[in-house]
């Protein structure tokens, strides 16, 4: 699946069982927390896409959850709560939240809050939602990437690469900050996965892979998606 990572942070058995599939169905992977304490180290670890987080929680409230996050991630946060209280919107906004939605919901509405979420991360990082290199189509907001029309799959970690190249087109992203971003801070030392992911790539997107058109290699650098211009 190559679909942004949601984490679901929700102790009701019943939400997770819901929202997994609908997720899934529309193109994103889901993983999940129960605690304030397991929701922060998951957010810390697995830097997921966005976060749906519920106020209720068994260790706490969820607001603290956005208190301690924001100090150091400005991840989209998309509160999931069956309280309705207007105090409780306002306190959750701001602190950080971006968005607040009442159970019971629809998937229809909580997959375009997301989707609003993420492409206002993207304006306020001056980055590219949807990238088009000639016949190629990156949007990283919807997940898909298209060639000449047709899709074009993708790992999970293929699409990262190129949604992440994507973001930044035309501007030259280093193996360290490409490391970080698609593999974690530890990684940031594996180059070699990222040769090879590069190449996998190239396969996939790239008129003739021998002879790289749409990937730029910055030599001793990192690497360039073309400018669509």
């Amino acid at each position: 699946m190559s679909g942004m990572r949601i984490l679901v942070v929700d102790d009701e058995p019943a939400i997770l069982r819901f929202l997994k599939p609908a997720l899934e169905a529309n193109e994103y992977s889901m993983t999940s927390a129960s605690s304030v304490a397991e929701a922060i180290k998951r957010i810390a670890s697995d830097a997921p896409d966005v976060v749906v987080l519920d106020l209720g929680l068994p260790d706490g409230d969820g607001k603290d959850v956005i208190r301690q996050v924001r100090a150091w991630s400005d991840v989209p946060i998309i509160v999931l709560s069956a309280r309705d209280r207007e105090a409780e919107k306002i306190a959750s906004l701001d602190l950080g939240a971006d968005d607040y939605v009442n159970k019971p919901f629809g998937v229809g509405e909580l997959l375009a809050r997301i989707r609003a979420a993420v492409r206002h991360r993207m304006q306020r990082h001056n980055e590219t939602p949807v990238a088009k290199i000639g016949d190629l189509e990156v949007d990283s907001v919807r997940h898909r990437v298209t060639r000449g029309g047709d899709d074009v799959r993708l790992t999970p970690k293929e699409f990262e690469l190129l949604s992440f190249l994507a973001r930044h087109v035309g501007k030259v992203v280093t193996h360290r900050q490409i490391l970080s971003a698609v593999w974690g801070p530890a990684h940031t030392g594996d180059t070699q996965y990222l040769r090879v992911y590069i190449g996998q790539l190239r396969q996939k997107i790239e008129p003739h892979p021998d002879d790289p058109s749409i990937i730029i290699t910055e030599p001793g650098i990192g690497y360039r998606l073309r400018d669509a211009t």
